[in-house]
């Protein structure tokens, strides 16, 4: 079974990535416009109308923007009930939601949902491992540190999109955030460092994981070789040089990944 992985964008103002099988086609978060996706999608010959599902980490703006510009497509929405509920009320619209109790595992169409809880300031967040033709592709983003559980449910991915969101010194010398933000997004349910992900990756990786994408790089207090800088030289002390590292962006789709 052929299966391509795209991160469509990814970064503090939007993120969403999409997964296709032979018969399947999904959308991991929804975090730009239905214009954007739809452009972005066009950028790899797709369209949302093919879709078969949207699965949602969170009810954060940089991860729903686009549920409303889709809806008139009735593509199914799969999330647990409390981030339904922070939708709607952010939406201030009703949204059909498919809705499953995080640590559950699902499937939509030839595609296998493992679901699991990450820590995060939202309203009950989760991370993905997602099975497909042989493949597994884990999702760890917007989260404030990698407990054993989360490392553990995606210690078997072969692909993992991993959030590399700040450095921390850029963070503390950030003239434009509050220090009460500062702590926010340091703090334990906020958001991972390029140390905090690289000390989480060097527990999860394993000789079957080839690759791992970094994403949800700030735009002020990041940047994309930084973050590299950071994993490579941690992959190095590991021993993994067979890990092929993978920078995203908010403005453009990354190449798209697949697998006979």
């Amino acid at each position: 079974m052929a299966v391509q992985f795209t991160i469509l964008g990814s970064g503090s103002g939007g993120n969403c990535a999409y997964l296709e099988t032979g018969e399947t086609r999904l959308l991991i978060d929804a975090g730009f416009s239905g214009k954007q996706i739809r452009e972005r999608l066009a950028a790899i010959g797709r369209a949302p109308e093919g879709l078969n599902g949207i699965l949602l980490t969170h009810e954060h703006q940089d991860h729903i923007q686009g549920l409303v510009g889709l809806a008139k497509l009735k593509i199914p929405i799969y999330c647990n009930r409390l981030t339904r509920e922070a939708v709607e009320l952010q939406l201030e619209t009703k949204v059909d939601c498919r809705i499953f109790a995080t640590g559950a595992s699902f499937d939509i169409g030839n595609v296998r949902i493992d679901t699991f809880s990450i820590p995060h300031d939202a309203y009950d967040p989760v991370g993905y491992l997602l099975h497909a033709g042989g493949q597994k592709i884990g999702f760890l983003t917007d989260l404030g540190h990698a407990t054993r559980l989360v490392c553990e449910r995606v210690r078997a991915s072969n692909v993992l999109v991993l959030e590399t969101n700040h450095d921390l010194k850029m963070l503390q010398d950030d003239p434009r955030r509050p220090w009460s933000l500062k702590q926010r997004i340091s703090s334990r349910h906020g958001h991972l460092s390029n140390e905090a992900a690289a000390e989480a990756l060097q527990t999860i990786v394993h000789a079957d994981l080839r690759h791992v994408y970094l994403g949800h790089l700030s735009r002020d207090c990041n940047r994309p070789e930084l973050a590299r800088e950071v994993i490579a030289k941690k992959m190095d002390s590991a021993g993994a040089g067979h890990l092929q590292i993978h920078s995203t962006s908010q403005a453009r789709v990354c190449e798209t990944l697949a697998f006979a």
